[in-house]
């Protein structure tokens, strides 16, 4: 039997995964294996950065696909105007959509002592409940139940039914609630709305605190392609003593987001230095629209540059990226909801006064 698996969807899961496993004692190290999704991110050179670092056993790439991968899937989000024949439908494609990804899963999870799971509402939570493989859920972003809870939205409408047959394991909802689901950690239980008996807190604040210099320099040289370069970014240029850091999100359409963005670095970056950070999965081209600012590498954790020693920031802004663990900025600014009502329907991004 190994020992620990992790499947990471993000950087932020690879990030956190490294937390977990460098506040380990050092004889339990290099004895777990890291997979990295393709589904969602370009993971880039990050896989043989991994494997360089010798924290992992091994580091693999999963070639996951999503529900549109299957044509034979479509037919059973039929509304048939009837919750029985719903439910029905739904039992139907949450054991075929299991069984369709199994061909494209690079390991045999059964071998591992501890499954830990990103995101199990990705096809690989439908697929470990399918083969009746017991695994730990993680939450996706920091604290991001609170804001999205994405089980209680996705499944609003006799949400007390829909657990019950999950926990059957006849149909499947993430972050807790699926029959093979061990438990979830969350950052902080306090904050949410909705409890599960299967969440335990794990604040990530206590694993950053356990990390040594030399744990800290593990994952800079994990996750930093070339550090020399975003030090000289870092130290150059007008008004680089007052940095503002603009944090970018994969919200709305092109258009809007562009508006978006537009509107916080007129509001926030004036007589400063203006840093972009690219969310991975944000498709608009920064550095073309804002040539006169800085934009810095999508591919990395916006946490790790707590670890860049005498790296100060005046601000750092974001939409929905809680800014919490941000230790590197004077000021953080989280703008939330009540902005992203000027630019879209509400209906659009209030998720949680959504569900009933």
């Amino acid at each position: 039997m190994k020992e620990r698996i992790y499947v990471c969807h993000t950087y932020y899961h690879v990030y956190v995964t490294c937390l977990k496993e460098l506040t380990l004692p050092k004889p339990m190290r290099r004895q777990a294996t890291l997979v990295l999704s393709t589904m969602s991110n370009d993971f880039g050179d990050l896989q043989g950065r991994a494997r360089d670092s010798g924290l992992f056993e091994e580091v693999l790439m999963f070639e996951e696909k999503e529900e549109h991968f299957f044509p034979e899937l479509a037919r059973y989000h039929t509304d048939y105007g009837n919750l029985a024949a719903n439910l029905f439908a739904r039992i139907k494609f949450t054991k075929l959509y299991g069984r369709l990804q199994e061909p494209y899963v690079p390991v045999d999870f059964g071998e591992y002592g501890d499954v830990y799971v990103f995101c199990d509402s990705d096809p690989i939570g439908y697929y470990l409940n399918y083969k009746k493989i017991p695994y730990h859920a993680l939450e996706d972003g920091l604290d991001c139940i609170c804001y999205y809870d994405t089980a209680r939205y996705d499944n609003r409408g006799h949400f007390g039914l829909k657990a019950f047959l999950a926990k059957w394991n006849l149909i499947f909802i993430q972050n807790g609630y699926s029959k093979y689901c061990v438990d979830m950690e969350v950052n902080n239980t306090s904050i949410l709305k909705y409890p599960c008996p299967k969440y335990i807190e794990q604040p990530r604040e206590v694993l950053v605190r356990r990390l040594t210099q030399a744990d800290k320099n593990v994952i800079l040289r994990i996750f930093m392609e070339d550090m020399d370069g975003l030090l000289e970014q870092l130290s150059a240029g007008d008004h680089h003593e007052r940095k503002v850091l603009v944090l970018s999100e994969p919200l709305c359409s092109l258009s809007v987001r562009e508006r978006i963005f537009k509107d916080i670095i007129a509001q926030y970056g004036q007589d400063a230095q203006v840093l972009i950070k690219p969310h991975p999965r944000d498709a608009l081209d920064y550095r073309e629209i804002f040539p006169q600012h800085i934009v810095l590498d999508g591919k990395f954790p916006m946490e790790i540059l707590n670890f860049v020693e005498g790296l100060e920031f005046e601000k750092v802004v974001s939409v929905y990226t809680v800014p919490d663990s941000i230790h590197f900025a004077k000021e953080k600014v989280f703008l939330g909801d009540d902005f992203m009502d000027k630019y879209e329907n509400p209906e659009e991004h209030r998720f949680n006064e959504q569900i009933f």
